[in-house]
Parts: C-alpha cells; sequence; structure tokens
C-alpha cells in the first residue's frame, strides 16, 4: 500500500523548542495567578514576554486616558517612567491599534529618545504590540527591545508576543477590575470600623493601629503574605457590633455591672453575624475577628469560651493588637498606660490571656510596635 505523506517529519529540536515555550508559559501563569501587587505583575508579565521572543529586556506599559499618559515598572532595574501617550513607538502602538517591529529605533522619526538617555541604555531593535481588556479597548502595550542574536524581530517573534499580550490584557484587566473591587471593599471596611469606634468616642487612628500592628505580626509569625493582607484589611471590623451596644454602657465611664458586661459581650456575636453569610474572603475574615478577638489562650474567654488553637490565629494575632492599643490609649473609663506597664501586663498574660508564641514574637519585636503607634499617634 502506497504511503501517504503530509508534509515533512518534525524535527526533535522543534519539539524541545516546544516544550520549553509551554513550560516558560505555565511557569509565568502560576506565579501571575496568586500576584495581588501590580510592580509585580508587570515585572511577571516583561519577563514572561522577555523569554519567549528572546530579547535584551521587556517592557509592559499602562495606559492612562484620564492623563493621557503611559507608564512601566517593568523596566529590569529602572523605576517608574511616564511618557505621554502620543510619544514614542508605545504611545504610537496604543494610539493606532497596530504592531510596530523596526529594526533600528534611532533610524525612525517615531522613537523617543528620551528613555535611554534617562537610563543610559542604547535601543535598536524594537517589537511593539498593544493589548485589550475584555471589551476591546486597548489598555497598554508590550514593547521587546533588543533581540539577542539577531538585528530585527522576527515574524515568530511577532506572533510570540502578540500571545503574551493578548494574555497580558485579560490578565490585567481582571488584576486592576479585582484590585478596585478590594479596594472598594477596604475603604467601606476601614469606614466602618471608625464609625463603630466613634460610637465609644475612639478614634479613626485606633482602626489604623490595629490593622498596622496585626499586620506587622502577622508578617512576623511566618504568615504568608496574603493571608496578612487579609488580616490587616479585614481587622478594622474587629469591633462593628459596638454599633449595637447602649451608649449608657458604651460610655459609661465607670466599671461595668456583671449584667453590663455581659451586654458588652454580645458586641462580638453581632459584628460575627454581620458578616457570616458573605462569600466574599474578606468578609468571612473581618466575620472571624469580629467573633473570636476576645477569646483567650487559656480559655474562658468570650463569646465561646474558646481556648489555645481553637481559636483562629488571626483572632489570636488582633487580640494582641487591640489590646496593646487599648491599654496605651485613653478611655472614658481609664487613662493610658505607660509603655513598661504594658510590656509587664502583656509577658504577665503569655499563656494566659495570649497565644505565648506571638507574645514572644511581639515582644521581641516591641520597637517596630512602638514606631507604628507613634506613626499614627492621636495626639494633635
Amino acid at each position: 500500500m502506497e504511503k501517504i505523506l503530509i508534509g515533512s517529519s518534525p524535527d526533535s529540536s522543534d519539539f524541545s523548542q516546544s516544550d520549553l515555550l509551554l513550560s516558560t508559559i505555565f511557569e509565568y501563569m502560576g506565579k501571575m495567578s496568586t500576584e495581588t501587587d501590580i510592580t509585580k505583575m508587570l515585572l511577571l508579565l516583561a519577563d514572561l514576554g522577555t523569554k519567549l521572543v528572546q530579547a535584551d529586556r521587556c517592557t509592559v506599559w499602562l495606559h492612562e486616558p484620564a492623563t493621557r499618559n503611559v507608564w512601566t515598572v517593568a523596566g529590569h532595574g529602572v523605576e517608574r517612567i511616564t511618557i505621554t501617550d502620543t510619544s514614542g513607538f508605545v504611545g504610537r502602538s496604543i494610539q493606532t491599534g497596530k504592531l510596530i517591529n523596526v529594526e533600528d529605533a534611532y533610524m525612525d522619526e517615531r522613537f523617543n529618545t528620551a528613555v535611554d538617555q534617562e537610563t543610559g541604555y542604547r535601543t535598536r531593535s524594537i517589537l511593539c504590540i498593544p493589548f485589550n481588556n475584555r471589551e476591546g479597548k486597548i489598555i497598554g502595550a508590550f514593547q521587546a527591545i533588543n533581540k539577542l542574536g539577531n538585528s530585527r524581530f522576527s515574524k515568530k517573534d511577532e506572533e510570540l508576543l502578540t500571545f503574551a499580550s493578548t494574555y497580558a490584557g485579560k490578565s490585567l484587566d481582571a488584576f486592576i477590575l479585582h484590585n478596585e473591587l478590594l479596594d472598594t471593599q477596604k475603604e467601606i471596611i476601614e469606614t466602618m470600623g471608625e464609625i463603630g469606634e466613634s460610637r465609644s468616642q475612639e478614634t479613626g487612628n485606633h482602626v489604623k493601629r490595629v490593622a498596622t500592628y496585626s499586620y506587622k505580626l502577622a508578617q512576623l509569625a511566618g504568615i504568608s503574605e496574603p493571608q496578612a493582607l487579609l488580616l490587616r484589611y479585614a481587622s478594622p471590623m474587629h469591633d462593628i457590633g459596638k454599633v449595637a451596644t447602649p451608649d449608657r454602657i458604651l460610655l459609661k465611664p465607670g466599671k461595668l455591672t456583671p449584667k453590663e458586661f455581659e451586654e458588652m459581650k454580645l458586641h462580638t456575636v453581632i459584628g460575627y453575624h454581620v458578616f457570616r453569610k458573605s462569600e466574599r474572603e474578606l468578609l468571612k475574615t473581618a466575620a472571624i475577628i469580629a467573633y473570636e478577638h476576645h477569646e483567650r489562650w487559656e480559655g474562658g474567654g468570650y463569646p465561646r469560651g474558646l481556648k489555645e488553637e481553637e481559636i483562629h490565629i488571626f483572632g489570636r494575632i488582633t487580640a494582641v493588637a487591640d489590646v496593646f492599643d487599648a491599654l496605651g490609649s485613653d478611655r472614658v473609663y481609664k487613662k493610658a498606660w505607660p509603655l513598661e506597664e504594658i510590656v509587664t501586663y502583656m509577658s504577665q498574660q503569655r499563656g494566659k490571656q495570649f497565644d505565648p508564641a506571638l507574645i514572644d514574637i511581639f515582644l521581641e519585636h516591641l520597637d517596630e510596635f512602638v514606631a507604628i503607634r507613634d506613626r499614627y499617634t492621636d495626639r494633635m
């Protein structure tokens, strides 16, 4: 039977090159899927582009229509650079929506030499491709500079960078939208936290201090950065349940009666119920913190009498942060304690009220927490 040959047999090197490209793409997709910082996101995209087309460097530019600028931080060692959105190849690519591929930038009148002058770099070949968001609007451009080993980027490079640009557009669009929603949630949470504290005549700086203490302690305790940030953004809601506590209790200058104290303790349950049904991770975290930041390591806290690691780590951390700030602040029922007395108290409560490991970390880094306190002082 006659054999029918369709095309030529692929060389093994073609497979190895394809495998390398795929492994590079999946490696960077994995990294970018968990990134929460726009600067690091842009750097990852730039590195991906650099490897795909074998360029000396890549930059990812974002367009800001309101200011008519484009900016990048993905310059591999270069600080943030901002240019007008009509300047250079990037501006032209964004304005026209077209790919630009030139062999020698200095021979092209569209080239903006300002960046080279600022960085001391010598640009030769350039490949610039705009990218769109999900609505088809151009939101930036991918730019590869100086093809390694060749004078000009090839058609294959154009295909590869077009792929990277398409992925960049979708990724950055989702990233920006997610962060806008997260920023809105954070602003609402901080505002609500300040409202809760204002009812007990606390200042907005109390929630800022507690949030920053909690974030710092989480970092020092080895909690991952995404989780530490989650704690930071949710902790301002630790006392939101106080909005339902009567003024006669909340503003009482003297010691509460047993009955009044039982009513005061309900603020943890109320705060929990405010957020417990939410599917948003940030609000679910706020529910945990509101519910558990008055539990005690040895047991006997409220509202459920949890002990040791039955208490969520977020509740244990916020407990340390909240008490440190409360003791050092004027309240309607007491004056602020001197730092020495606060340290003595918290040392004595190691393994009783507080997680002993967290207290050890806190006291070892006390100067850092005092610096935070001084940064957000209530004194005018």
